[in-house]
């Protein structure tokens, strides 16, 4: 068979294909497991709201109906939970789709693209798929070092990607940090504030950044309904910006791509604020339980304002990723971040928390 390489864009050859954490089902076939748990990627373990899950047995009859492609009932609640204008509001097939748009609708070939070292892969995805530059900045104490990504810029700067909570580092910039670095970049630089993981951050410090939006114009903030709203399997992702940025984003938006069924759970969501306090509760006694055993085995951690922990196993992380899923815990191998023997975990339910410790100690130990 004739190759079909000459065909091939070149700014596409250095990309690598996302790889998601390995599914429970998959495991359980491959190893012959009967009991699996996943603590890999950073899902709600508590699952969907209850309200959300009935919400969708109701609609369930209507899916041969396309969507709403203007997404109004959750566009008109959630800008009312927000306090902003609902044309402030893009949705997305989960925020790494808007990272697309982003790259679609600004970046060129001669566009340099500022993130950190160690961070989200879709945000050097969106710039490598349309020729950008990507300009990495190392991090400092394992947090963005916005100082130095702010000394990077340059006249062929276009956008900036900051991850606040950080993936996979679980830190954040402050306010006083992102107030700061905000005033210093020009106001032709877009500024993306990617806000996944912000429910969890309990920090006094943590920048409240829609507040920014009235003076900045070249700010977009990123969230989803993946995280503490449990809706990871609908792919429902939001961004916020001011109504000229979200114009040029529609314009590269594919039609319905929201789906009926994760419209209707992510409205159904929003009214359960019960759901979403007791994921928080449980992340925070999760998070304790694992400083405390971590402390125990003498392996380094980083405090976390997210839902996962990143820790420094202290032995190659690729054998202990495949050792502790022969003992049915799935977590997550940090090799391809650059880290050699640290690994991502999950805070899950406190059963979960206890199986993973105790195999890790286990392995560990071994």
């Amino acid at each position: 068979m004739e190759s079909k390489s000459n065909l091939i864009r070149e700014e596409i050859l250095d990309i690598k294909p996302y790889v998601p954490g390995k599914p429970i089902e998959e495991v359980k076939r491959e190893l012959g497991l009967e009991e699996v748990i996943k603590l890999a990627s950073n899902e709600n373990p508590l699952g969907a709201s209850q309200l959300a899950i009935d919400t969708l047995q109701r609609a369930a009859t209507d899916v041969h109906i396309y969507p709403d492609g203007n997404v109004h009932r959750l566009r008109k609640k959630l800008s009312a939970r927000l306090g902003v204008k609902q044309e402030q509001l893009i949705f997305g097939n989960g925020s790494d789709e808007i990272v697309i748009m982003l790259g679609q609708a600004f970046i060129e070939p001669t566009d340099e693209i500022v993130m950190a070292e160690t961070t989200f892969s879709e945000y050097g995805f969106s710039t490598n798929i349309m020729g950008g530059k990507i300009v990495k900045v190392p991090l400092k104490d394992y947090t963005h070092d916005l100082e130095a990504m702010a000394d990077v810029i340059t006249e062929q700067t276009k956008m900036v990607f900051v991850c606040n909570p950080n993936n996979p580092t679980g830190t954040m910039v402050t306010r006083r940090e992102v107030e700061d670095f905000l005033a210093e970049v020009p106001d032709e630089v877009l500024v993306v504030m990617d806000e996944a993981y912000n429910e969890y951050a309990m920090n006094d410090d943590y920048p409240a950044t829609i507040d920014y939006l009235a003076d900045y114009d070249n700010l977009i903030i990123l969230r989803t309904f993946s995280k503490i709203h449990g809706l990871a399997g609908l792919r429902i992702g939001y961004g916020i910006a001011n109504k000229e940025l979200i114009s040029y984003l529609d314009r590269v938006r594919q039609p319905f791509n929201i789906g009926a069924l994760a419209q209707k759970a992510a409205c159904a969501s929003l009214d359960d604020e019960q759901h979403v306090a007791k994921s928080i509760e449980y992340n925070q006694q999760g998070k304790e339980y694992f400083y405390e055993e971590f402390d125990k085995l003498g392996l380094d951690y980083v405090p976390t304002e997210a839902n996962f922990i990143l820790v420094d196993v202290e032995q190659d992380n690729n054998q202990v990723f495949q050792e502790m899923l022969e003992r049915g815990v799935i977590i997550r191998s940090m090799d391809s971040y650059g880290y050699d023997t640290k690994i991502r975990v999950t805070i899950g339910l406190p059963a979960e928390n206890r199986r993973c410790i105790n195999n890790l100690k286990e392995v560990v130990g071994e």
